[in-house]
């Protein structure tokens, strides 16, 4: 797979800056992979993304487990082994019923979180969130329990029918691509005004800044800026920001580091500030 050339970034990354959200791929055959492949995995292992950090200069980490690996987090689990607690978090994919001891070994390497993961480009399905409502319900009683997070990846129309079980979440959740509201659609469309509301209403929801290819269509990603801005007004505390390395499909067509700069453009540098090191310490206790 060819990447799309890493550029210079646009301004200085505070000290201390995280990235909230990437996957990292072991070598074919080297890690099992589930049943439910969306594309072929990359290899792109912990050194790459260091690389990558090193160059932006982000000295925090959160991984997220792909979807290629299903329920198999070992190649998450040993990328965050050898990084060290210290520096790193992880966001698992895990069976609802695993046993309290599987929990508790993964809160001591630094999981702190379980995706709740729909294909992002999943057609309009009236009514799909009530085969999700059991999984949901389960999980986020169990992370309310021990301080973990729900993490949703799911396409625009599916956030908006989810945000009525979110109101009732016990757990801190986090929602990643902006809600995944196309962005040529504005930031006045029905589904992102009753998102943003929602995120007023209450405390418990996170929104990540991550995988903006997938919601925006214009060159430079220009039509996501309105969005962006709107979210940093609604909630600039509970903001947080992720590469999506390695970009999997997008990866000759984007780069981290423009992925990086557009938060130059829509954030001043105390907002950077807050999105990038004060709202990823709190969020998960760096």
């Amino acid at each position: 797979m060819s990447h799309k050339e890493e550029g210079v970034p646009a301004f200085k990354a505070p000290a201390l800056a995280c990235d909230s959200h990437f996957h990292v791929f072991g070598r074919p055959g080297q890690y099992p992979y589930g049943s439910d492949i969306r594309y072929t995995p990359p290899h792109e292992p912990l050194e790459k993304f260091l690389e990558l950090a090193g160059h932006l200069g982000i000295e925090r980490y959160v991984f997220v487990q792909p979807s290629a690996y299903g329920r198999n987090n070992d190649c998450m689990l040993d990328a965050m082994r050898a990084v060290g607690i210290g520096k790193c978090r992880g966001i698992v994919d895990i069976d609802q019923d695993a046993p309290d001891a599987e929990f508790d070994r993964l809160n001591k390497i630094g999981v702190r979180g379980i995706r709740i993961n729909e294909n992002p480009i999943k057609p309009f399905a009236p009514g799909y969130s009530k085969t999700m409502l059991s999984r949901i319900q389960t999980l986020d009683a169990r992370c309310a329990e021990i301080g973990w997070m729900l993490d949703f990846l799911t396409p625009g129309w599916l956030t908006l029918e989810l945000l009525p079980v979110m109101k009732k979440l016990k757990s801190l959740h986090t929602v990643a691509h902006m809600g995944m509201f196309l962005a040529k659609d504005g930031p006045m469309q029905a589904g992102f005004q009753q998102f943003l509301d929602y995120l007023r209403g209450g405390e418990r929801c996170w929104v990540k800044f991550t995988g903006t290819y997938r919601m925006s269509v214009t060159p430079d990603f220009t039509d996501a800026a309105p969005m962006a801005r709107a979210l940093i007004g609604t909630v600039p505390d509970r903001i947080i920001w992720g590469s999506d390395f390695p970009h999997l499909s997008f990866a000759d067509k984007v780069s981290s580091t423009e992925l990086f700069n557009l938060l130059g453009q829509w954030a001043d540098e105390p907002q950077r500030k807050k999105i990038l090191v004060d709202n990823p310490q709190k969020l998960f206790g760096f």
